[in-house]
């Protein structure tokens, strides 16, 4: 985003797996969350979580029946219900490297940049008033948001006070500084605690986030550091999202455990929980319905979910992963806001950077969110989603080689 620019049924194999006659708890738009007692959250279906030996016994082999399943799932209605496209990206060789890429694909926010602030910095010009007050205001166009860039414009002033800026030439490498200064602290790549098995990932976002996509690439990513992974289909609302991740199942060899579309979320992923036990899966990423952060019931929804998964696992999920649209601008920073204050996020991924002009939103959402930015996603290949770092990033957005 720094968009400074002030222009006025593939078939499914063993792996690919579903569950059938899952208790169906109607379309996410019927509002209410489950308000039944605790037992009865996860369906009828949902196996004894009794501690004996034989119930232990009884639990295992119920897992490996749901792992084992082969029920299809209902085929997508018409690919309008898809908020995200079925197809998934084609892995290419990394020949180019991720920082070329990033360059590359940070380019319209980039292009907003050089034309609103490079032009008035670069070169030995004297600094006065009005530079600062046209780099506070191209900060807010480009999406940096107010606090951030009130921030940003306060330490600038400040050591131009102190002389230590001399010309606009150096106020142009302290506003890198300034800005990689912001986005170090939110440097927090996924770490995969060993001592847990499975490490459950709950996955959540607003509609057409690419929440699906960002699941199966972090499949495929732990898949090549040798861990074993399955994922639970808990987009049960949208055929289309439950094809999608059977997609990336088969691709990346990982088991997918779904039901039919419409069935009850918190179940599909209890389910899959228990599965991942009775595997010893290292982890277990579960996917979800996409929600308007706005909607205090579709959001009473995901509080069920993490109740059930504690059932099985008092200390799951281990990470909640909010999936935000780069492209939405300070909308997303609205979302990470209230889906934390509802969940309680524990990580954050930012995708589609590469499709807008406002990428400056990641400096916002630093300056507000005490949240670590897991994953930033600037294409849509495979390399295309990395673990964030804030120095290559400012580098690629100021088009630093």
């Amino acid at each position: 985003m720094l968009g400074f620019g002030r222009r006025k049924k593939k078939k499914q194999d063993d792996k690919s797996t579903a569950v059938a006659d899952a208790p169906d708890s109607g379309a996410e738009s019927n509002g209410s969350a489950d308000q039944n007692v605790e037992a009865d959250e996860v369906g009828s279906n949902a196996p004894s979580t009794t501690s004996s030996d034989a119930s232990a016994k009884a639990a295992g082999q119920e897992a490996d029946q749901i792992a084992a399943s082969t029920s299809a799932a209902a085929p997508p209605n018409s690919p309008s219900e898809a908020d995200e496209p079925i197809g998934v990206a084609v892995d290419e060789p990394d020949s180019s490297g991720f920082f070329s890429r990033m360059r590359k694909g940070l380019g319209k926010t980039r292009a907003g940049f050089t034309e609103g602030l490079g032009n008035l910095l670069l070169g030995e010009k004297v600094i006065d008033d009005e530079i600062l007050e046209e780099i506070e205001m191209q900060l807010i166009m480009a999406d940096v948001g107010v606090d951030a860039t009130r921030s940003i414009v306060a330490n600038l002033t400040e050591k131009i006070g102190r002389r230590e800026l001399l010309n606009s030439k150096a106020l142009y490498k302290a506003l890198q500084r300034e800005l990689q200064k912001l986005l170090i602290p939110r440097e927090g790549p996924l770490e995969i605690d060993g001592s847990v098995k499975p490490y459950v990932i709950l996955v959540v976002g607003v509609n057409g986030v690419g929440k699906t996509t960002t699941i199966g690439k972090i499949a495929r990513h732990l898949k090549r550091e040798g861990k074993s992974v399955m994922l639970a289909a808990g987009d049960t609302y949208r055929a289309a999202a439950v094809e999608q991740l059977q997609v990336w199942g088969e691709r990346n060899d990982v088991t997918v455990v779904a039901q039919h579309t419409g069935a009850d979320s918190a179940s599909v992923i209890y389910d899959a929980l228990q599965a991942a036990q009775a595997r010893e899966a290292d982890v277990l990423i579960a996917d979800t319905a996409g929600r308007l952060h706005t909607k205090s019931n579709l959001m009473e929804e995901l509080k069920k979910v993490k109740r059930v998964l504690s059932k099985l696992d008092p200390q799951a999920p281990h990470e909640t992963l909010l999936v935000l649209d780069s492209g939405t601008g300070q909308n997303a920073l609205s979302q990470a806001e209230q889906f934390h204050a509802s969940v309680g996020l524990t990580g954050l991924a930012l995708t589609k950077l590469d499709g807008t002009a406002k990428g400056g939103v990641i400096f916002a959402i630093a300056e507000k969110m005490e949240l670590p930015i897991r994953y930033i996603g600037v294409g849509e290949q495979l390399e295309d989603l990395r673990p964030f770092e804030a120095k290559p990033f400012v580098e690629a957005l100021f088009g630093d080689t």
